[in-house]
């Protein structure tokens, strides 16, 4: 038999701290930094460092939330698990459901961002190539996913260090700095606003916890990989979102489809375009493999629990990979690249991730204080920055998103009004 859905088949321990902080940081280093700081910075203007601060503020609080609880409960599916044991059933599928859904419409925007870069004109057949072969990797294995994760991952800051230096030695850092003030402010709202666009750029450590069952000593490795990746994405950031706004000026940023490009070219090294629009697909497809990965082991966990079809829950025997649900996963992305809108994909993704960290931060409130419970101000801060940074999107977005959860809760109150 190759394949096995019993409790004996459990997927190997074989990430170590390493391995985990650069699934993390790749998930977090996708397109969204090549992206995500021209429409922030519609919203928050000159503001934007610190939208960038309260992205990163709430992400360190969910991730010290998160740590804590997957120390307690080191296996596959994340808050999902986390919401189902410390809040109850509903509030775990919710969690699961939002995972699931938005991260599905995260992985059309990466596939259809990698293709754009790549071979403009042909998007769809490229993006749906790209979803196909990594599917087809991951059902491979684990350790595969994890080193090509850690070359594209490597490649990419290479790139993103070159183009900081290129804005260095450009000179206009210090020339524009002189003249250039922090402008009037846009308000809450737009700072907010701002901050819940940048946070869809960091959520990806949520992929080491929801790899919780593969991980070595999950109580000291998932904390450190975390730690690790968040606070060297977070100065990241901080860099080119900083060099990028003096660099281009405000306006310029606001309205500039490729923000790297045009950085590199005001900063006069045209010779840095290729390689930028090489980092640019490399990252959309380092950012792709574990967001398969995390997808694909929550979906499996809510099956192995009857909220979705059981046999997803199947484990490879030969791989010890959760491959029916891997496949599901690939299918469903492939769809709705076929018919997605690029950026109401990565809106309606950074409300669900946004949902998803709230219940992390609720559930985390339950850890009891022989549980290695977190600093209180951990949870309470991520919870309510999760909830203001979700309300602050824009209203069609969060029109949509709870409708969505609605249509989520309201399968989950059927299915157990159905059962015998």
């Amino acid at each position: 038999m190759a394949t096995s859905s019993g409790p004996q088949a459990r997927p190997a321990r074989t990430l170590g701290t390493v391995d985990a902080a650069a699934i993390g940081a790749a998930a977090m280093l996708g397109a969204g930094v090549f992206s995500v700081f021209a429409p922030a910075a519609l919203g928050a203007g000159a503001w934007l460092p610190v939208a960038i601060l309260i992205a990163g503020l709430v992400a360190y609080c969910n991730a010290i939330s998160s740590a804590r609880l997957a120390a307690r409960h080191p296996e596959n599916g994340g808050t999902y698990v986390y919401g189902r044991e410390r809040l109850g059933d509903l509030w775990g599928y919710l969690a699961g459901w939002s995972f699931v859904v938005g991260k599905i419409a995260s992985c059309a925007a990466m596939a259809l961002t990698f293709a754009t870069y790549t071979l403009p004109g042909w998007e769809k057949p490229v993006a749906v190539a790209a979803v196909v072969l990594l599917a087809a990797m991951n059902y491979r294995g684990v350790r595969r996913s994890v080193l090509v994760v850690k070359v594209l991952l490597l490649t990419v800051l290479a790139i993103l260090v070159a183009v900081l230096v290129t804005m260095l030695v450009s000179g206009r850092l210090a020339a524009v700095a002189e003249v250039e003030g922090l402008g009037p402010w846009p308000g809450s709202f737009g700072v907010l606003g701002a901050a819940g666009m940048i946070f869809f750029a960091f959520a990806g450590y949520a992929r080491i916890a929801t790899l919780g069952g593969e991980v070595r000593d999950p109580r000291t490795t998932i904390p450190r990989a975390m730690t690790l990746s968040l606070g060297l994405v977070l100065v990241l950031y901080l860099a080119i979102g900083t060099g990028l706004l003096i660099v281009l000026g405000r306006e310029d940023l606001t309205t500039s489809d490729a923000p790297m490009v045009d950085a590199v070219l005001v900063a006069g090294f045209p010779m840095m375009v290729p390689f930028v629009v090489a980092g640019a697909a490399l990252a959309s497809l380092g950012a792709l493999v574990p967001l398969l990965l995390g997808i694909s082991r929550t979906t499996a966990a809510m099956a192995a629990d009857g909220h979705l079809p059981r046999p997803l829950a199947a484990v490879h025997g030969r791989h010890g990979v959760p491959h029916r649900a891997e496949a599901v996963v690939a299918a469903v992305v492939i769809a709705l690249v076929l018919v997605a809108d690029l950026r109401g994909a990565i809106a309606f993704s950074a409300f669900g991730v946004l949902v998803y960290y709230a219940i992390t931060n609720a559930s985390a409130l339950r850890l009891g204080p022989d549980e290695d419970r977190p600093p209180l101000i951990a949870p309470v801060g991520g919870l309510v920055g999760c909830v203001v940074l979700a309300t602050s999107l824009p209203l069609p977005v969060v029109v949509t998103g709870v409708l969505v959860l609605g249509a989520g809760a309201g399968l989950w109150w059927l299915r157990h009004r159905l059962a015998p």
